[in-house]
């Protein structure tokens, strides 16, 4: 297997890309299969990620991400992993538009995949700011201002009473039957914060230019809002994984230990498939970790191998100069 990569990272967002960079840095073979579009192209402008005060737009920081992964010798190819699979060797096979590529170890950072709201033009709207999707990121910006979930029972129920922190008039927007499945608990918690729940149907929440107006089942009254918060889960996509035989939680998450590695040898994972945390700066820090455990594993169980790291990297190692070039013409 001359051609066998280090390392095979599947997901081309933030955990991916910040992985890849520090396995092109430990000198690695490793190529990014990314599908071309992540949920961080959706954050318009983010004051959340530590080190920009002034905040950076999503776009922005993949692309500077990408860049500095190709400065240190990551391939990043545009795809979708059809097939995981586990040979013989104990190598990854995977499968994309019909070529095998093998690997000895493989990152999975392919995300998650947010359930829509039931609107029109969600894209845009999550875009112009009237439709958020993570209250840990952007609540801050949200102060002082009329906000609605809508959602589906706790789920919703928890990020409202996570917004009272910034927000004075928080309002959940919930079918009757989810509004009939709280539990006593939390409709308890709900009142003692000030929560009001509005009963609302399919196509009752509509956008404007300045923010969102829902319909009231009761009294057909209209509400309006600077902005919702969609409150519908994720789906992690982890199927990959689980076609391998990794250990999944009851919500579709995946176990991993403390370097990031699941329950197969050699199958690491990190960013949101990992927690439910869904931050950029926890993606990357896992991903670290991640990588940092792959390239300690690949020199300990392949240091032998007549296809170790010197035969797969050039001993050519980037000046400042030259990085600051490509840098600038990037």
């Amino acid at each position: 297997m001359s051609d066998i990569l280090d390392c095979l990272v599947i997901g081309g967002g933030p955990a991916g890309l910040t992985a890849a960079i520090y396995l092109g840095r430990f000198r690695r073979r490793v190529i990014v299969i990314d599908k071309g579009w992540s949920r961080a192209e959706w954050i318009t402008h983010s004051h959340n990620l530590p080190g920009f005060p002034d905040g950076i737009a999503g776009p922005t920081l993949l692309e500077n991400l990408r860049r500095q992964a190709q400065m240190y010798g990551a391939v990043l190819q545009k795809g979708i992993v059809e097939s995981l699979a586990v040979d013989a060797d104990g190598a990854f096979v995977a499968e994309v538009a019909g070529t095998a590529i093998t690997a000895r170890t493989v990152l999975l950072a392919a995300g998650v995949v947010e359930n829509k709201p039931p609107l029109e033009h969600v894209a845009d709207a999550v875009k112009r700011g009237l439709i958020r999707t993570c209250p840990i990121c952007d609540g801050y910006e949200s102060i002082s201002k009329r906000i609605a979930v809508l959602g589906n029972g706790e789920h919703a129920a928890a990020e409202g009473l996570f917004l009272r922190t910034f927000a004075d008039h928080v309002t959940l927007l919930l079918s009757v039957a989810d509004a009939r499945n709280l539990t006593a608990e939390t409709r308890r918690k709900l009142q003692d914060a000030g929560i009001a729940i509005s009963h609302v149907a399919i196509g009752a929440v509509s956008l404007d230019p300045n923010g969102v107006t829902s319909i009231s089942v009761e009294d057909g009254a209209a509400h309006h809002f600077d902005a919702v918060y969609s409150a519908f889960g994720i789906a992690p996509q982890t199927m990959l994984a689980g076609s391998v035989g990794a250990r999944l939680d009851g919500a579709n998450r995946l176990f991993v230990g403390e370097h990031q590695e699941t329950t197969i040898a050699g199958l690491f994972a990190a960013g949101d498939l990992v927690r439910g945390l869904n931050q950029i700066s926890v993606a990357e820090g896992e991903a670290a970790i991640a990588a940092t455990a792959i390239h300690n594993r690949l020199h300990k169980v392949f240091a032998s191998s007549t296809e170790a790291i010197a035969t797969h990297r050039s001993d050519h190692v980037p000046s400042r100069e030259e990085l600051e070039v490509a840098r600038s013409a990037g």
